[in-house]
């Protein structure tokens, strides 16, 4: 299952946001944006963002607008 920070930053990446925005806007470090980036395609087990947004949108995590 994914944090809750992690489903945070799963709608910033569907909404199109960069990782420097996504960082911007929750005031952390694109490093760590990075990092839960790196964590959700393991939990799901896929290797790139299309990937993860496609698994995402399967399993009802994220809410198309």
């Amino acid at each position: 299952a994914l944090t809750q920070r992690e489903q945070e930053i799963l709608q910033l990446i569907w909404s199109g946001l960069k990782n420097k925005e996504i960082a911007q806007q929750l005031k952390i470090s694109v490093k760590t944006v990075e990092a839960h980036r790196a964590n959700m395609m393991k939990k799901v087990r896929v290797s790139n963002a299309a990937q993860l947004l496609n698994a995402a949108i399967q399993e009802g995590l994220i809410q198309i607008k």
